[in-house]
């Protein structure tokens, strides 16, 4: 295996752990438990950047083009007037 195929390997299991600590969070009733969640979903959240960040460098993934700041402004409106309704 390659570093390509292992660095994508690690970011999808990583990003298979931020889904079920959302879910497990959601449910949790016991504030200690919750909290727990929250910093272990944080330090994979910031693992996961890193290593996207990595991916970058190296070459092996490459971002879409950012968005026209009219195409954000215009999501975000739209947005916040469907939270409204």
């Amino acid at each position: 295996m390659n570093d390509k195929d292992m660095l994508n390997d690690y970011l999808a299991s990583i990003k298979g752990s931020l889904s079920t600590y959302a879910s497990v969070i959601a449910e949790t009733n016991n504030t200690q438990l919750r909290s727990t969640f929250q910093q272990m979903r944080n330090q994979d959240e910031q693992r996961q950047y890193q290593l996207a960040q990595t991916a970058m460098q190296k070459g092996y993934y490459k971002p879409a083009a950012p968005a026209a700041q009219s195409d954000v402004q215009q999501l975000k409106t739209e947005l916040m007037s469907a939270s409204t309704n």
